[in-house]
């Protein structure tokens, strides 16, 4: 059974309460509040940039991302500590915000995907070798193919559909920073 560390526990938490408030009939005129708008709008708020990453679109895209953070967030927190998991999170989220402004700017944006893509890959970078049990299929396979396969999905479906209301971009663009920081943290460590 993988046992919840504090900031990943904390993550889920705060989703899953930012999720079902923004649900209830009486709160969800504030729902468009936190998404994040394209910046040139009147609908964008600068509290979008870091609130949209706490929001989702429905129970599935929730269930999803928070299962991810739940089996491959605890490993990576117990390594790196929990200021550095969670300055590595935000900071993966925040590459996934900057590649949706820069290569699909014009449409909203919601949801921990980039971040938790960072997480995933940051997973398969310190355990390459770990063995993962795939939920469809259901079939075994490395942590380090999983990530290539994932990636290569997101890379087609993003060039293919793009305008899928799916935002392909921000999950490679999150995998991209997160790697990026590792490759920094392996050159430069630094401890927080």
């Amino acid at each position: 059974m993988n046992q919840l560390t504090e900031v990943v526990k904390q993550l889920i938490i705060i989703n899953a309460i930012i999720f079902i408030g923004t649900s209830l009939p009486m709160l969800s005129q504030f729902r468009d509040y936190f998404i994040l708008f394209p910046l040139d709008t009147p609908y964008f708020k600068p509290i979008q940039l870091v609130t949209h990453m706490f929001m989702h679109a429905d129970m599935g895209h929730l269930f999803f991302n928070m299962l991810a953070l739940y089996f491959f967030g605890p490993m990576v927190e117990r390594v790196w500590g929990p200021k550095k998991f969670l300055f590595f999170y935000l900071f993966c989220g925040f590459g996934a915000l900057a590649t949706h402004l820069l290569l699909s700017g014009n449409s909203p944006m919601l949801g921990a995907s980039g971040a938790i893509s960072g997480v995933v890959l940051s997973f398969a970078m310190l355990f390459p070798n770990a063995q993962v049990m795939l939920l469809i299929p259901p079939i075994p396979m490395k942590a380090k193919h999983m990530v290539m396969i994932f990636l290569a999905i997101d890379l087609f479906l993003g060039v293919s559909s793009a305008h899928s209301g799916i935002a392909h971009f921000a999950h490679l663009g999150g995998a991209l920073f997160g790697f990026l920081l590792i490759l920094f943290w392996r050159k430069f460590p630094f401890n927080f």
